[in-house]
């Protein structure tokens, strides 16, 4: 009875943030105190809860790391030139004809590139959607295409802190998990293509403002240079160069083009790194400020303090019931069921993307591990659905702060075909494409 008290009170303090606007961290905060106060009414002492607490943190100090160098390119990248190269080259590539396709495309390159769906929606996506708008497109046909694009890399791209969360959970190989995720990508990815291309036909933009290129190219070089640390950060991870390394050598490249391409100081760049880049032109500032060590903050109070609460909850042994329930549920539906339904649970009444896989990763562990699946397969499962239906639960975090960011609201859901055909597709043809059999012969069951 004390547990279910606690989880009401947790959960209604998850309620309470959301209503008044607040950072999930605090209602996070509450829970671990509360968690932490039945474990001693249980008779667990206060080094053992710390020990429970502590249990999850190895694994989590691997993405804060990542989330660490992310916040330096996400400054970077925008004082070099970087973002505004692909949003000015990308936009003079669209024809009236193709608008929505190339929106999700170029959300799409983008996101694998940072690794951020909250990033890109911010930049890129705020561009293209003042195009949507001046130029006749239904903004929610637009913000669909984009949503979808965003969320291709923060699931799959190998600078993604989600992509190093599910390894990092799941204990498997970053690289080897990017490459199963793109085969799993395949064919939602061609749906898309074909639908965007059909909403393109239907949806033309009629006319187009050319201000805000005016300004990106009077603001920046915007010569070849400006792509250089996005390709060191795409082409090093195919030479198996470690991630970190690639996101190091990425923002030190980043740095010396501010520096000697746009002609930042040393310290202004620097500044950059820690509170993010604000552009000096007007028309520019609700583009392209941002980033920055100060942008991941949430990030930084977020992950441990969810990771400190799954440690307590499964010391304490909170999770056993819903365990109990996940395994029976497995057994009657299977595990990939079992577990898409478990993440749409979590992410109505969590409401945090990054809990929703912690979550997730921790009551399924067992399981998986007790049918004698491999790891490989759970960290499959966990990108193929708790990830991409964050995105499409409206007051989930992962799904609200993009749409504001866009300026629209649920209308767009229907359209962001990617959060849901990904899951829809694999459920379906995880069996036949991804058979048990094949996973055997290379140590892998998916």
């Amino acid at each position: 009875m004390a547990l279910a008290l606690c989880f009401a009170a947790f959960l209604a303090a998850i309620l309470l943030c959301l209503r008044q606007g607040l950072s999930i961290a605090w209602a996070l905060g509450f829970g671990l105190v509360l968690f932490s106060l039945a474990g001693l009414r249980q008779g667990h002492g206060v080094k053992a809860i710390a020990r429970m607490a502590w249990s999850t943190m190895p694994k989590t100090m691997i993405v804060l790391r990542i989330l660490f160098l992310i916040g330096l390119l996400t400054g970077l990248w925008r004082s070099c030139g970087t973002i505004s190269f692909f949003i000015y080259y990308g936009v003079r590539a669209i024809t009236p004809q193709l608008f929505v396709l190339v929106a999700f495309l170029l959300a799409a390159l983008l996101s694998y590139a940072l690794g951020t769906s909250f990033g890109v929606a911010s930049t890129a996506g705020v561009v293209l959607m003042a195009l949507a708008r001046s130029g006749g497109v239904d903004p929610a046909v637009a913000a669909g295409a984009v949503l979808s694009g965003v969320y291709f890399g923060d699931r799959g791209a190998p600078t993604s802190s989600c992509a190093s969360l599910v390894a990092a959970l799941t204990e498997t190989e970053l690289y080897g998990n990017v490459k199963r995720m793109f085969r799993t990508a395949a064919l939602p990815c061609a749906l898309c293509l074909a639908f965007y291309a059909l909403l393109s036909l239907r949806h033309p933009i009629t006319n187009a403002d050319d201000a805000l290129l005016a300004a990106l190219a009077g603001q920046f070089d915007l010569s070849l240079w400006a792509v250089l640390p996005a390709a060191l950060m795409l082409a090093l991870p195919l030479a198996r160069v470690p991630i970190r390394l690639a996101m190091v050598l990425s923002g030190a490249c980043a740095f010396a083009l501010t520096v000697l391409l746009q002609g930042g100081g040393v310290w202004d760049t620097l500044r950059v790194c820690a509170l993010g880049y604000r552009p000096a032109d007007a028309l520019l500032a609700p583009v392209l400020s941002g980033g920055g060590l100060v942008s991941m903050l949430s990030s930084f109070v977020m992950l441990p303090l969810a990771s400190l609460c799954t440690g307590v909850l499964e010391g304490i042994g909170a999770l056993r019931g819903a365990q109990t329930a996940v395994r029976r549920l497995s057994a009657r539906i299977g595990r990939l069921p079992a577990m898409i339904l478990l993440s749409t649970l979590e992410a109505m009444t969590l409401c945090n993307q990054t809990v929703v896989i912690m979550m997730t990763g921790r009551l399924m562990t067992e399981l998986y591990d007790e049918a004698g699946a491999a790891r490989e397969e759970l960290a499959m499962d966990v990108a193929n659905s708790g990830v991409l239906i964050s995105g499409l639960v409206p007051w989930c975090i992962a799904c609200s702060v993009p749409l504001a960011m866009l300026g629209v609201g649920t209308e767009a859901l229907p359209y962001a075909a990617l959060l849901y055909l990904i899951p829809l597709c694999y459920l379906i043809t995880k069996r036949r494409f991804f058979p048990a059999e094949e996973g055997k012969k290379n140590g892998l069951r998916f």
